[in-house]
């Protein structure tokens, strides 16, 4: 399973805003909102999802890295997206350094074995310092999305 696969392409946010975990985690669901995949309604009950999912332990993996997910019934299938904050955002991090690059994953409650594989595949690919480094610097949703398709072929 690649990246590419389930990151929505639309849904890329190349320059977050927030400054919070939760404002982070708002503002990502809002640009999958708006890329057409959630009902009217359903975007705060994800928030809340991976809020809690929060309260287990942070899946802020550390080196300046993310990945905060959920299994929810809106979704039939993985989507996800990719943000980079300039400017990092403290999010409980194991490592305790702010975050700068995040790939949220949500995936239907009935598949279980994708999202460990996605989850598997986004921790590989995200201990690339080299490759987390370029998406650091990477000034659009374009260039976010031609790294992930590049980095997936080597």
């Amino acid at each position: 399973m690649r990246m590419s696969d389930f990151v929505v392409r639309e849904a890329i946010c190349a320059d977050l805003k927030a400054g919070t975990k939760e404002g982070v985690i708002r503002e990502m669901v809002e640009c999958l909102r708006a890329a057409g995949y959630f009902k009217t309604g359903e975007p705060e009950d994800i928030v809340k999802a991976i809020l809690k999912r929060e309260l287990l332990g942070s899946t802020g993996i550390g080196r300046g890295v993310a990945i905060p997910h959920t299994k929810h019934m809106s979704v039939d299938r993985l989507i996800g997206t990719v943000a980079v904050s300039r400017g990092g955002v403290p999010f409980e991090s194991l490592d305790g350094e702010p975050v700068h690059v995040f790939v949220m994953l949500v995936s239907p409650q009935d598949r279980p074995g994708d999202h460990l594989r996605a989850l598997e595949n986004v921790s590989r690919s995200l201990r690339d310092d080299s490759f987390v480094r370029s998406l650091r610097q990477a000034p659009s949703k374009e260039s976010i999305w031609g790294m992930l398709d590049d980095h997936e072929q080597t």
